[in-house]
């Protein structure tokens, strides 16, 4: 595939000097404004570790308005569901409802090893959920969600090459209070979530939440007596939360947490994919699939973890300091050709039913930051972080064989960091900062199959690297609704080590660290008399070292890492929020991003049975050189819209629908007809009454309401298997809160 090739400095300063045309047509249509509707709420995010303006922070950062959160989640969804929901946001997963897979601006990472290093960092209540099932962690009663696009490696560290998702959830208050949503739809779907919380004595407030989400089983398996064998979940999860405060100047959040799942792991249809073509075929019925293995596809896991939030006022600094816990154990198990070799559908050249598990995981994570607190110019904070990660994942394969194996994965981390911001005039300020991290990690073959000569039980591969990463920004304000900023990060992934193929006679994989330096400009406006809020920003990076990982293809269900030379993007987005009359609000998001792998030597395994593209090396490999990213969608758009006919003293009757849009996506290294997806949409409706200040609410509602079918990836290394979204639901459902 030929790509246009676009000079970087010639790209930012293109940016730059529209960023400054765009203030000089501005400026003089803002001052023009007179009066102030304020339909716009201050949108406040954190990811500058302190509560700030949206519009006052030089990052390209986005949130989910409560609305979108209620409707995305209100059909038991899990957190795959924020996909498309905000632009340059992706999310998918081979693994049901655990381990999922985040990509923002096209870069993430496909392995579905449950021992995979991501470059998204999911954080939940100020702690970083690293191994990809903490990342699956159900949310509920959240207060912000939270978005930040690009490289975030001075304050958070690690592993957020790509950007982070951040959740916060509601904290307890002085305050009695409460609310829950109870939901009832399609296939036996039920969900409950709520919260309630408040004073239990002088200096003492506690919350607690619960959420639960149920859904019958709903596809036939053509090979069990009786209907309606898989497809179902039930998942609880719970939170209570203590704030203290023994003094004026000391604060403390306790939070334990936990999860329990039982549900149906990913559902595989074979060849629902005709060779030459990109569409779901004949074969493809979403109500029915035929399997003679998987042993009924089931999902377990559980966890628990805490955390202890402290604060401490020393007057002009404070400290905080944040000591947490995590803890999972689970298994998956499925039959990952979709079908059943000689009976189909289609065909299959050989049988694979396989079974992952995690057990004994522990993350403890300690993070201690000082930050100024003072009026002044200058605004500062320094800090240090320390992680550590032990598990085992055991892999079995058809029929228990290859004979069961265990790897163990030991994870420390460390770092220090220092950030400050300086207000250089009313109208410009200037932040910059470093953060120095060691990472090091080591696999252990605990239990290795005796049909591996390579690996003997007791063998170990350990990795170690250091990196000082950095970042540089300003913001200057044309007026008080009008800003333009300019960014400039350098973000590190630590070294990576996959073992997944010791079960398939291999030896583990090693990719090296990867870096990103990632070049940003931005507007941020509150236009109309504050009843337009209008941010955008573009931007261009290049990823050195950059990890990837080849699944399945022609070596079968295989996982391998791999180092490409680089890859680079450019691309932008854009956010809106618009409240043209009291009653009607709209928000619209677009993003686009071309990406490309650059290494003129890197081939991998690509399918069999498809038609790829890509030229070929004298070993039987696939070329990528100059292919996008996989799972990247070229273009996001999203659309909400609410609007709303006062009836009576108090209440309401509303509308409020929204519609997410996925571009053109390859999904995977390699290029094939088969394998890429385009023009997918989904949407919701919700029709009902409430009460005007939202203590009560009655609604009808339907998810994915046109009933799509969207392929949302592949299995290539036996047929041409897919999975594909979820299914239409429709339901009621009742709120209440005070």
């Amino acid at each position: 595939m030929s790509r246009s090739k676009i000079s970087k400095a010639k790209f930012i300063a293109s940016l730059m000097a529209a960023a400054s045309a765009a203030a000089l047509m501005a400026a003089p249509a803002v001052a023009q404004q007179a009066g102030d509707d304020s339909r716009l709420d201050t949108v406040i995010i954190t990811a500058t570790q302190r509560e700030e303006n949206l519009q006052d922070v030089p990052v390209s950062a986005a949130t989910m308005p409560d609305d979108q959160v209620a409707a995305v989640f209100s059909a038991g969804e899990d957190v795959v569901a924020l996909a498309a929901r905000v632009p340059a946001l992706y999310a998918e997963s081979s693994n049901g409802r655990v381990a999922p897979r985040f990509y923002i601006r096209g870069l993430g990472n496909t392995d579905f090893d449950l021992a995979a290093s991501q470059p998204v960092s999911i954080i939940m209540d100020d702690v970083v959920m690293e191994n990809v099932v903490l990342k699956s962690t159900p949310i509920f009663d959240v207060d912000r969600v939270e978005v930040y696009r690009g490289p975030q490696g001075t304050l958070f560290g690690r592993n957020t090459t790509a950007g982070i998702v951040r959740f916060t959830s509601v904290r307890p208050t002085e305050e009695f209070d409460y609310n829950a949503q109870a939901t009832v739809g399609s296939y036996g779907t039920r969900t409950f979530e709520g919260g309630i919380g408040g004073a239990i004595a002088p200096g003492v407030q506690m919350r607690g939440s619960m959420l639960y989400q149920h859904r019958d089983d709903w596809i036939d398996n053509t090979l069990v007596k009786g209907d309606d064998n898989l497809g179902g979940f039930d998942e609880i999860a719970g939170r209570v939360q203590i704030a203290l405060q023994p003094t004026d100047k000391l604060d403390i959040l306790l939070n334990v947490h936990g999860r329990d799942l039982d549900g149906t792991a990913a559902i595989f249809r074979a060849n629902v994919i005709d060779v030459g073509g990109n569409g779901l075929n004949g074969n493809y019925d979403r109500d029915t699939v035929t399997y003679n293995q998987g042993g009924g596809n089931p999902q377990h896991y559980n966890g628990w973890g805490g955390s202890a939030n402290i604060g401490y006022d020393f007057g002009d600094i404070k400290l905080t300091s944040i000591t947490a816990y995590e803890s999972t154990n689970g298994s998956s198990r499925g039959d990952i050709d979709g079908g059943v070799a000689g009976v189909g559908p289609g065909i299959i050249p050989f049988e694979s039913d396989t079974q992952d598990s995690i057990d004994k995981l522990g993350q403890t994570t300690q993070e201690i930051r000082l930050a100024s607190d003072t009026a002044g110019p200058l605004q500062w904070q320094t800090g240090a972080y320390y992680f550590d990660s032990s598990f085992t994942v055991t892999t079995v394969g058809p029929s228990g064989f290859p004979f069961p194996t265990t790897l163990k994965h030991e994870n420390t981390a460390w770092a220090v960091f220092g950030q400050g911001t300086y207000t250089l005039s009313d109208a410009l300020k200037v932040t910059a900062g470093l953060r120095y991290t060691n990472d090091e990690k080591t696999l252990t073959a605990v239990e290795a199959p005796f049909t591996n000569p390579l690996v003997a039980d007791g063998d170990q591969v350990s990795i170690e690297d250091d990196y000082v990463s950095w970042d540089l920004s300003a913001l200057y304000d044309v007026t008080d609704d009008f800003s333009i900023y300019a960014r400039v990060s350098d973000g590190f992934r630590g070294p990576s080590i996959q073992g997944r193929d010791v079960a398939f006679g291999s030896t583990p994989t090693v990719a090296d660290s990867e870096t990103v330096l990632s070049w940003e400009v931005g507007v941020k406006s509150t236009l109309l008399d504050n009843t337009l809020r209008f941010n955008a920003s573009a931007f261009t990076y290049e990823v050195s070292d950059m990890q990837l990982t080849s699944v399945g293809g022609a070596g079968g269900n295989l996982v391998q890492l791999v180092n490409a030379d680089s890859g680079t993007a450019v691309g932008f987005e854009v956010d809106a929020e618009w409240a043209p009359l009291d009653n009607l609000v709209f928000t619209g998001g677009y993003s686009y991003v071309d990406t490309e792998i650059e290494d003129s030597d890197l081939g991998v395994r690509p399918c069999l049975q498809c038609t790829v593209t890509d030229s070929f090396d004298g070993l039987g490999r696939a070329l990528i050189d100059g292919n996008p990213f996989p799972n990247a969608p070229e273009t996001i758009a999203n659309f909400t819209a609410r609007y709303a006919i006062p009836l009576g003293a108090d209440g309401e009757l509303f509308a409020y629908t929204d519609w997410s849009y996925q571009g053109a996506t390859n999904l995977f290294l390699y290029e094939s007809i088969e394998f890429q997806t385009d023009e997918q949409f989904e949407g919701g409706l919700k029709l009902g009454w409430a009460r005007t200040d939202g203590s009560l609410e009655v609604a009808a509602f339907a998810r994915n309401i046109t009933d799509e079918d969207n392929i949302k990836g592949g299995i290539d290394f036996n047929n041409n298997t897919a999975f594909v979204n979820e299914p239409r639901i429709i339901g009621i459902s009742a709120r209440i809160a005070n």
